[in-house]
């Protein structure tokens, strides 16, 4: 079902009002996935007494976003983007106490619970990046995507920030190192809860279902059905999500770009801060370097985004790669320095911008309303599964071969972005055109 340009001017006001709520929701929630960025290795360590478990928090919690992905969207399906959202925001609340116990009892897996459940949070946070694009029209799909992206700078900058200050508060409280900074996280999830609950009103999935339901001539007006059973977009299987996935080629060039390069990115940003500390590295550098790898991250979303529309999402995806495929060389060869491996960082985050906004973008683009839904949430699936992957084989690999060793890794899965982008483009093409993203 198809979604009119009047009607699109008509979604103006709403739009607006779900990128403010979206973006404020954003800045708290980002706090904690920050603080679990910033000592998640740290604390793993320090638990298992082990290196090679550096990785374990991040594989639990990108593993805990891919599971809850297609729950999510079912649910967003349902009930909802807000339902949907506020549910991922409270279990994601429970992770962060979970992860303040496992300090105090210094229980490895109860640290490993914590971090599942907050994977949860972040697989909200993937929703709401999309959720962004139900009522934007074409030509802004990928701004208004990055908008969202870009807002999540602020509390994932600012939890790596507050190691000091969450230390003063767990000294205060009489919490063990590493985990005051989650009484800080905790506060930030309350707020991201609150202000979707109150402010995601009406909820953009059920307007859209509404207008599409319009469209298709099952209703007269939005009224003739309550809002809570308008399920337009259906309530999405894992089989049927992957099946139209494997029947649109557009789809799965965006895919591609998402799932490479978030696994490139997870993999290495999990055990820096580890080799930092190995190295030397006081854990205010270790904060501000994570803090910048953040800002790569999300500050220029915005300019990817006009990027992205403006020169189209395949050539921005490619540049991404190439980005990626700089920061392992500045991080693998300069391991030894610490500015180095900043630099290295910052293109890190810089280069999965890159790829995953356009490929976000270009995964929305190619689908209609119908099944939407279904191909996000195969996309979240894939996206976490590749980043539990990529943490996984982190500290595997860093304790086999060595950070530069792991970059090297990074490398050779850059390239093969490229390669595979390009390869499906090219196929994309050569058959009948998809839909456009702009």
């Amino acid at each position: 079902m198809t979604i009119s340009a009047q009607q699109y001017r008509d979604f103006v006001p709403h739009q607006k009002r779900v990128l403010k709520v979206l973006s404020a929701a954003q800045i708290f929630s980002g706090i904690a996935s920050g603080a679990v960025i910033s000592v998640g290795a740290l604390l793993a360590v320090r638990l298992s007494g082990s290196e090679s478990w550096g990785g374990s928090v991040t594989t639990v919690m990108t593993l805990g976003a891919a599971v809850a992905a297609l729950p999510l969207a079912r649910l967003a399906a349902r009930s909802g983007r807000r339902v949907a959202l506020c549910s991922g925001i409270v279990i994601a609340l429970v992770g962060v106490v979970a992860m303040i116990l496992a300090g105090v009892t210094s229980q490895f897996w109860v640290l490993l619970l914590g971090g599942a459940l907050i994977g949860v949070g972040s697989a909200v946070n993937l929703q709401a990046r999309f959720s962004a694009t139900d009522l934007a029209p074409p030509d802004r799909k990928a701004r208004d995507l990055s908008l969202v992206v870009w807002t999540t700078t602020v509390g994932s900058v600012a939890g790596p920030n507050l190691l000091g200050v969450g230390e003063a508060i767990g000294s205060a409280l009489g919490l063990p190192q590493y985990t005051g900074i989650f009484v800080i996280a905790g506060g930030g999830m309350m707020a991201a809860a609150l202000i979707l609950f109150f402010g995601l009103r009406p909820d953009p999935a059920l307007l859209l279902a509404q207008a599409a339901a319009r469209n298709a001539g099952e209703v007269q007006d939005s009224a003739d059905i309550p809002a809570r059973v308008v399920t337009v977009p259906r309530k999405p299987s894992l089989r049927e999500s992957f099946g139209v996935l494997h029947n649109n080629r557009a789809a799965q060039v965006g895919l591609v770009a998402i799932v490479l390069g978030h696994a490139i990115m997870v993999a290495i940003m999990s055990m820096t801060s580890v080799h930092m500390d190995h190295h030397g590295a006081s854990i205010n550098l270790i904060g501000l370097t994570i803090s910048l790898h953040v800002v790569g991250m999300y500050a220029f979303s915005p300019v990817v985004g006009m990027v992205t529309d403006r020169f189209g999402a395949t050539r921005t995806m490619i540049v991404g790669a190439l980005i990626l495929l700089a920061s392992t060389a500045f991080a693998g060869l300069g391991s030894e320095n610490h500015a180095l491996v900043t630099v290295g960082l910052i293109l890190l985050g810089l280069g999965w911008s890159f790829a995953t906004i356009a490929g976000a973008a270009h995964v929305s683009g190619s689908v209609g309303p119908d099944d939407r839904l279904a191909v996000q949430g195969a996309s979240d699936t894939l996206m976490s599964l590749a980043g539990a992957g990529g943490g996984l084989l982190a500290g595997v690999s860093v304790a086999a071969v060595g950070y530069p060793g792991l970059n090297a890794g990074g490398a050779v899965l850059s390239v093969l972005l490229i390669v595979c982008v390009v390869a499906l483009g090219t196929r994309e093409r050569s058959g009948e055109p998809p839909p456009r993203t702009r």
